[in-house]
Protein backbone atom coordinates (compact mmCIF):
# COMPACT_ATOMS: atom_id res chain seq x y z
CA UNK A 1 0.00 0.00 0.00
CA UNK A 2 2.96 2.33 0.46
CA UNK A 3 4.84 1.26 -2.84
CA UNK A 4 2.81 4.21 -4.78
CA UNK A 5 4.40 6.59 -2.33
CA UNK A 6 7.44 5.55 -2.13
CA UNK A 7 7.40 5.92 -6.07
CA UNK A 8 5.73 9.03 -6.01
CA UNK A 9 8.27 10.27 -3.23
CA UNK A 10 11.16 9.29 -5.23
CA UNK A 11 10.08 10.80 -8.35
CA UNK A 12 10.06 14.44 -7.10
CA UNK A 13 12.46 13.78 -4.96
CA UNK A 14 15.17 13.19 -7.35
CA UNK A 15 14.75 16.44 -9.67
CA UNK A 16 14.22 18.38 -6.35
CA UNK A 17 17.63 17.38 -5.43
CA UNK A 18 19.19 18.46 -8.68
CA UNK A 19 17.91 21.92 -7.83
CA UNK A 20 19.66 22.45 -4.92
CA UNK A 21 23.04 20.78 -6.26
CA UNK A 22 22.68 23.77 -9.12
CA UNK A 23 21.67 26.49 -6.61
CA UNK A 24 24.47 25.28 -4.39
CA UNK A 25 27.33 24.40 -7.20
CA UNK A 26 26.34 27.63 -8.51
CA UNK A 27 28.24 29.80 -5.80
CA UNK A 28 31.01 28.67 -4.11
CA UNK A 29 30.76 25.52 -2.83
CA UNK A 30 32.56 23.02 -4.82
CA UNK A 31 31.02 19.42 -6.09
CA UNK A 32 32.70 17.25 -3.48
CA UNK A 33 32.07 19.32 -0.50
CA UNK A 34 28.46 19.01 -0.81
CA UNK A 35 28.42 15.83 -1.19
CA UNK A 36 30.43 15.62 1.82
CA UNK A 37 28.37 17.96 3.83
CA UNK A 38 24.90 16.16 2.31
CA UNK A 39 27.05 12.96 3.82
CA UNK A 40 27.59 14.24 7.36
CA UNK A 41 23.81 15.58 8.27
CA UNK A 42 22.79 12.51 7.03
CA UNK A 43 25.00 10.66 9.02
CA UNK A 44 23.86 12.42 12.35
CA UNK A 45 20.42 11.41 11.78
CA UNK A 46 21.24 7.78 10.74
CA UNK A 47 24.07 7.04 13.34
CA UNK A 48 21.66 7.71 16.47
CA UNK A 49 18.72 5.67 14.40
CA UNK A 50 21.21 2.85 14.35
CA UNK A 51 22.32 3.08 17.75
CA UNK A 52 18.50 2.74 18.45
CA UNK A 53 17.69 -0.30 16.68
CA UNK A 54 20.91 -2.05 17.62
CA UNK A 55 20.33 -4.55 15.05
CA UNK A 56 22.28 -7.67 14.39
CA UNK A 57 25.01 -6.93 11.94
CA UNK A 58 24.62 -8.62 8.44
CA UNK A 59 27.57 -10.93 6.82
CA UNK A 60 30.29 -9.92 4.78
CA UNK A 61 28.64 -10.40 1.27
CA UNK A 62 26.58 -7.13 2.57
CA UNK A 63 29.63 -5.53 3.81
CA UNK A 64 31.21 -6.07 0.35
CA UNK A 65 28.18 -4.50 -1.90
CA UNK A 66 27.33 -1.65 0.65
CA UNK A 67 31.15 -0.48 0.67
CA UNK A 68 31.20 -0.52 -3.22
CA UNK A 69 28.28 1.22 -3.39
CA UNK A 70 29.38 4.35 -0.73
CA UNK A 71 32.68 4.22 -3.03
CA UNK A 72 29.98 4.70 -6.64
CA UNK A 73 27.86 7.14 -4.72
CA UNK A 74 29.99 9.93 -3.54
CA UNK A 75 32.10 9.46 -7.15
CA UNK A 76 28.96 9.61 -9.14
CA UNK A 77 27.38 12.42 -7.15
CA UNK A 78 30.09 14.73 -7.23
CA UNK A 79 30.13 14.03 -11.00
CA UNK A 80 26.64 15.14 -11.20
CA UNK A 81 26.90 18.17 -9.06
CA UNK A 82 29.86 18.99 -11.25
CA UNK A 83 27.83 18.44 -14.69
CA UNK A 84 24.85 21.20 -13.10
CA UNK A 85 27.89 23.78 -12.55
CA UNK A 86 28.33 23.57 -16.23
CA UNK A 87 24.93 23.10 -17.99
CA UNK A 88 21.18 23.40 -17.55
CA UNK A 89 19.21 20.70 -15.42
CA UNK A 90 16.70 20.61 -18.41
CA UNK A 91 19.07 18.89 -20.26
CA UNK A 92 20.73 17.12 -17.43
CA UNK A 93 18.00 15.16 -16.35
CA UNK A 94 16.72 14.06 -19.36
CA UNK A 95 19.98 12.25 -19.82
CA UNK A 96 19.18 9.71 -17.30
CA UNK A 97 17.35 7.55 -19.72
CA UNK A 98 20.88 6.75 -21.04
CA UNK A 99 20.99 4.33 -17.88
CA UNK A 100 18.44 1.74 -19.61
CA UNK A 101 20.80 2.11 -22.77
CA UNK A 102 23.32 1.53 -20.32
CA UNK A 103 21.56 -1.86 -18.91
CA UNK A 104 20.95 -3.35 -21.76
CA UNK A 105 23.95 -2.60 -23.52
CA UNK A 106 25.57 -4.81 -20.10
CA UNK A 107 23.29 -7.19 -20.33
CA UNK A 108 24.85 -8.17 -23.90
CA UNK A 109 28.12 -7.80 -22.74
CA UNK A 110 28.29 -9.26 -19.81
CA UNK A 111 25.28 -11.66 -19.51
CA UNK A 112 24.37 -12.48 -23.33
CA UNK A 113 21.31 -11.08 -22.96
CA UNK A 114 20.08 -10.14 -26.78
CA UNK A 115 17.79 -7.24 -26.37
CA UNK A 116 13.48 -7.71 -27.36
CA UNK A 117 12.04 -5.47 -30.46
CA UNK A 118 10.35 -3.74 -27.49
CA UNK A 119 14.12 -2.56 -25.84
CA UNK A 120 15.44 -1.65 -29.52
CA UNK A 121 11.98 0.29 -30.13
CA UNK A 122 13.21 2.03 -26.40
CA UNK A 123 16.96 2.75 -28.03
CA UNK A 124 15.51 4.25 -30.60
CA UNK A 125 13.16 6.81 -29.14
CA UNK A 126 16.09 7.78 -26.34
CA UNK A 127 18.17 8.56 -29.20
CA UNK A 128 15.53 10.41 -30.96
CA UNK A 129 14.31 12.16 -27.62
CA UNK A 130 17.69 13.20 -27.14
CA UNK A 131 17.48 15.33 -30.16
CA UNK A 132 14.61 17.77 -29.01
CA UNK A 133 17.19 18.19 -25.79
CA UNK A 134 20.03 18.85 -27.58
CA UNK A 135 20.85 23.17 -28.44
CA UNK A 136 21.70 24.42 -31.26
CA UNK A 137 25.58 25.62 -31.45
CA UNK A 138 25.23 29.63 -31.58
CA UNK A 139 25.57 30.66 -34.96
CA UNK A 140 25.41 27.65 -36.55
CA UNK A 141 22.36 25.58 -38.70
CA UNK A 142 20.20 22.75 -36.73
CA UNK A 143 22.59 19.84 -38.02
CA UNK A 144 25.37 21.09 -35.61
CA UNK A 145 23.20 20.02 -32.39
CA UNK A 146 24.81 16.43 -31.89
CA UNK A 147 27.93 18.20 -32.04
CA UNK A 148 27.53 20.81 -29.70
CA UNK A 149 25.78 18.29 -27.72
CA UNK A 150 28.72 15.97 -27.38
CA UNK A 151 31.14 18.94 -26.59
CA UNK A 152 29.39 19.88 -23.77
CA UNK A 153 31.34 19.51 -20.74
CA UNK A 154 28.49 19.15 -18.63
CA UNK A 155 27.10 16.39 -20.97
CA UNK A 156 30.44 14.40 -20.79
CA UNK A 157 30.54 14.64 -16.46
CA UNK A 158 26.99 13.45 -16.86
CA UNK A 159 27.24 10.93 -18.85
CA UNK A 160 30.51 9.86 -16.42
CA UNK A 161 27.93 10.19 -13.37
CA UNK A 162 25.36 8.03 -14.99
CA UNK A 163 27.97 5.02 -15.38
CA UNK A 164 29.04 5.44 -11.79
CA UNK A 165 25.34 5.41 -10.22
CA UNK A 166 24.37 2.45 -12.67
CA UNK A 167 27.07 -0.12 -11.48
CA UNK A 168 25.50 1.25 -8.02
CA UNK A 169 22.77 0.16 -8.36
CA UNK A 170 23.50 -3.22 -8.79
CA UNK A 171 25.54 -3.14 -5.81
CA UNK A 172 23.43 -1.26 -4.11
CA UNK A 173 20.63 -4.54 -5.28
CA UNK A 174 23.26 -7.05 -4.00
CA UNK A 175 22.98 -5.18 -0.38
CA UNK A 176 19.37 -5.24 0.08
CA UNK A 177 19.08 -8.56 -0.83
CA UNK A 178 21.70 -9.58 2.32
CA UNK A 179 20.08 -7.28 4.63
CA UNK A 180 16.97 -4.82 4.91
CA UNK A 181 15.62 -1.40 3.02
CA UNK A 182 16.12 0.44 6.23
CA UNK A 183 19.88 -1.55 7.09
CA UNK A 184 20.97 -0.60 3.72
CA UNK A 185 19.90 2.99 4.11
CA UNK A 186 21.39 3.65 7.44
CA UNK A 187 25.02 2.30 6.14
CA UNK A 188 24.49 3.95 2.92
CA UNK A 189 24.61 7.25 4.90
CA UNK A 190 26.89 6.14 7.23
CA UNK A 191 29.81 4.76 4.97
CA UNK A 192 29.57 7.99 2.58
CA UNK A 193 31.00 10.54 4.97
CA UNK A 194 34.80 9.02 5.47
CA UNK A 195 35.01 8.35 1.15
CA UNK A 196 33.70 11.82 0.36
CA UNK A 197 35.92 13.10 3.98
CA UNK A 198 38.53 10.98 2.42
CA UNK A 199 38.49 12.51 -0.79
CA UNK A 200 37.69 15.98 0.04
CA UNK A 201 41.21 15.90 2.25
CA UNK A 202 43.02 14.80 -0.55
CA UNK A 203 41.24 17.27 -3.25
CA UNK A 204 40.82 20.31 -1.39
CA UNK A 205 42.85 20.13 1.42
CA UNK A 206 45.13 23.50 0.48
CA UNK A 207 41.32 25.37 -0.07
CA UNK A 208 38.82 23.44 2.18
CA UNK A 209 39.62 26.72 4.40
CA UNK A 210 37.62 29.06 2.07
CA UNK A 211 35.32 26.48 1.02
CA UNK A 212 34.47 26.23 5.18
CA UNK A 213 33.76 29.89 5.55
CA UNK A 214 31.15 29.75 1.84
CA UNK A 215 29.45 27.01 3.09
CA UNK A 216 28.26 28.76 6.11
CA UNK A 217 25.74 31.34 4.46
CA UNK A 218 24.30 28.18 2.90
CA UNK A 219 23.32 26.36 5.38
CA UNK A 220 19.23 25.97 4.79
CA UNK A 221 20.11 24.66 1.28
CA UNK A 222 22.61 22.47 2.74
CA UNK A 223 19.59 21.15 4.97
CA UNK A 224 17.00 20.71 1.93
CA UNK A 225 19.32 18.88 0.28
CA UNK A 226 20.30 16.33 3.01
CA UNK A 227 16.38 16.02 3.57
CA UNK A 228 15.39 15.56 -0.31
CA UNK A 229 18.83 13.02 -0.34
CA UNK A 230 17.62 10.74 2.16
CA UNK A 231 14.22 10.75 1.23
CA UNK A 232 15.49 9.99 -2.36
CA UNK A 233 17.54 7.30 -1.55
CA UNK A 234 15.19 5.90 1.24
CA UNK A 235 12.26 5.48 -1.21
CA UNK A 236 14.40 3.88 -3.94
CA UNK A 237 15.62 0.77 -1.71
CA UNK A 238 11.77 0.58 -0.36
CA UNK A 239 10.87 0.45 -3.92
CA UNK A 240 13.26 -1.93 -4.92
CA UNK A 241 11.70 -4.05 -2.06
CA UNK A 242 8.68 -4.27 -3.55
CA UNK A 243 8.93 -4.05 -6.81
CA UNK A 244 10.78 -5.96 -9.48
CA UNK A 245 14.00 -3.15 -10.28
CA UNK A 246 13.00 -2.83 -13.83
CA UNK A 247 9.29 -1.52 -13.40
CA UNK A 248 11.04 0.62 -10.31
CA UNK A 249 13.53 2.27 -12.98
CA UNK A 250 10.80 2.84 -15.21
CA UNK A 251 8.64 4.77 -13.14
CA UNK A 252 11.43 6.72 -12.00
CA UNK A 253 12.25 7.80 -15.46
CA UNK A 254 9.57 9.99 -15.05
CA UNK A 255 11.29 12.54 -13.20
CA UNK A 256 13.12 13.73 -16.40
CA UNK A 257 9.81 15.44 -16.75
CA UNK A 258 9.96 17.26 -13.37
CA UNK A 259 13.62 18.09 -14.36
CA UNK A 260 12.80 20.18 -17.41
CA UNK A 261 9.96 21.85 -15.34
CA UNK A 262 12.21 22.47 -12.36
CA UNK A 263 14.68 24.22 -15.21
CA UNK A 264 11.94 26.51 -16.35
CA UNK A 265 10.56 27.17 -13.02
CA UNK A 266 13.83 28.06 -11.45
CA UNK A 267 15.99 28.40 -13.50
CA UNK A 268 14.08 30.21 -16.73
CA UNK A 269 16.15 27.82 -18.41
CA UNK A 270 14.87 28.08 -22.40
CA UNK A 271 13.32 25.75 -25.10
CA UNK A 272 11.21 24.68 -22.55
CA UNK A 273 8.43 23.26 -24.78
CA UNK A 274 11.02 21.02 -27.07
CA UNK A 275 13.06 20.14 -24.00
CA UNK A 276 9.73 18.57 -22.66
CA UNK A 277 8.94 17.03 -25.73
CA UNK A 278 12.14 15.27 -25.92
CA UNK A 279 12.37 13.97 -22.05
CA UNK A 280 8.54 12.80 -22.74
CA UNK A 281 10.06 10.83 -25.51
CA UNK A 282 12.85 9.37 -23.82
CA UNK A 283 10.90 8.40 -20.76
CA UNK A 284 8.79 6.09 -23.16
CA UNK A 285 11.85 4.81 -24.91
CA UNK A 286 13.16 3.93 -20.89
CA UNK A 287 10.14 2.69 -19.80
CA UNK A 288 10.05 0.19 -23.23
CA UNK A 289 14.32 -0.87 -22.03
CA UNK A 290 13.64 -1.76 -18.45
CA UNK A 291 9.72 -2.78 -18.09
CA UNK A 292 9.75 -4.94 -21.90
CA UNK A 293 12.85 -5.21 -22.62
Amino acid sequence: MLTPLFVLARIIANPFSNVLQKKLAGGASHPLLIILVTHGLLSLVALPVLLLLHPALPGLAFWQNITICAVLAIAGNTLIVAALQNTDLSILGPINAYKAILSLLLGIFMLGELPSPAGLAGVALILAGSYFIMDQAPGHSGHTRLGHFLRNHGVHLRLAGLVCSATEAIFLKKALLASTPLLTFLFWCLLGLPVAGLATWLILRNRLHAQLRALTARQPLFYLLALTTGLMQFSTLFTFGALQVGYALALFQTSALLSVLFGYGFFQEKDILRRLTGAAIMVIGAGLIVSLG
